[in-house]
């Protein structure tokens, strides 16, 4: 399969540990080839006859700290993979995976900033955590301000270690601790006024100056977003990382323009023309002509599958994870992504 060879690397599992029952910490050992930034996934692949299932599951460790590469598994009740990686698996054993990806990282001008509010709720603080503690470790100077939701103490995920970052780096790290069983029920759960007390008396300087990190259930996520969006935040100094990816039917848009052009794919010192007709994505016609691409949601939701756009351009039927920044700079969605008005070359 063309592109193939490089795309699949294989991982050995070093060390298994719960973290609360339902959650398990994966690290692997050494020798591997894959490279990362904190706050991106990995996208592990099995094969179920002619079918390659993708999931992918955040880092948590630090590459700043020098640590066994490490996922966070959450058990999922009818989840095909993460029930294998929590049940089955064992210290020894092999996984195939594409590498990391995920755009939910700190961004290359980050000494511009003076704050970074993370939002996150149960799971949601796995790519968190590995953020937290590249932030302490690579960038003292910046204040960084966690709000962390839980159903209650015993179920947050990380806590122990947390509270040791926070004792250590006591002048720059402030975390704020929501249990939904805290009998003060305005203080058991966040909402929005507690958002607006948090952003008003913690922030130390202007919103353009300040970056905000979401993770959590939708809704969660939403009243956050919403919530800071009301207040005066960018919408692009707010970075989310969504879970569950949204399977529910979404209005079908036409491109501008749906004749067939031709798309060609780089990766390193391979190149390979591509043809894609509307309806396929550049993703879709490049698995019909048995082309490997990494990818994992195919929704344009999670950014496994970003590329750079270097010539022409690409059209988005949907896109929940590029900013207009990473739009400026020519990154673009293969999944969800549709050459228009001629031919195009992308960097994979």
């Amino acid at each position: 399969m063309p592109f193939s060879k490089d795309l699949y690397k294989t991982l050995r599992i070093k060390d298994i540990r719960e973290e609360v029952p339902g959650f398990k910490s994966i690290s692997f050992e050494e020798g591997h080839e894959i490279n990362y930034k904190s706050g991106q996934y990995l996208t592990f692949v099995r094969f179920s006859g002619d079918k390659e299932i993708h999931r992918s599951y955040s880092i948590t460790s630090s590459p700043a700290w020098n640590e066994p590469l490490s996922i966070g598994v959450k058990r999922i009740e009818n989840g095909l993979f993460s029930r294998h990686l929590v049940d089955t698996v064992k210290p020894g054993d092999e996984l195939l995976t594409i590498g990391s990806g995920g755009l939910f990282t700190l961004p290359d001008d980050i000494a511009n900033y003076k704050q970074i509010f993370f939002f996150a709720a149960g799971s949601g603080i796995t790519p968190i955590y590995s953020l937290i503690k590249t932030l302490l470790k690579d960038h003292p100077a910046i204040q960084v301000v966690l709000i962390y939701s839980n159903p209650a103490e015993h179920r947050a995920l990380f806590l122990d270690s947390l509270r040791d970052l926070q004792e250590t780096h006591k002048e720059h790290f402030r975390m704020e601790l929501l249990f939904s069983n805290n009998p003060q029920l305005m203080s058991a759960r966040l909402h929005r006024e507690l958002i607006l007390h948090f952003l008003h008396t913690l922030a130390i300087g202007p919103k353009e100056q300040m970056l905000f990190y979401i993770c959590g259930p939708e809704n969660y996520m939403r009243l956050c977003t919403y919530t800071l969006r009301e207040d005066g935040v960018p919408a692009g100094n707010i970075k989310k990382e969504n879970f569950v990816i949204d399977t529910r039917s979404k209005k079908n848009i036409l491109p501008p323009d749906t004749a067939t052009h031709h798309v060609t794919l780089q990766r390193e010192a391979n190149v390979i023309d591509l043809t894609v007709t509307y309806p396929d994505s550049i993703l879709a016609a490049a698995k019909k002509a048995g082309i490997a691409l990494p990818y994992s949601c195919e929704a344009g939701s999670c950014g496994s599958c970003a590329a750079r756009c270097i010539s022409g351009t690409i059209w988005h039927s949907y896109n929940e994870v590029l900013t207009d920044k990473d739009l400026e700079k020519g990154m673009v969605l293969t999944c969800v992504g549709h050459p228009i008005n001629g031919d195009a070359t992308i960097v994979l």
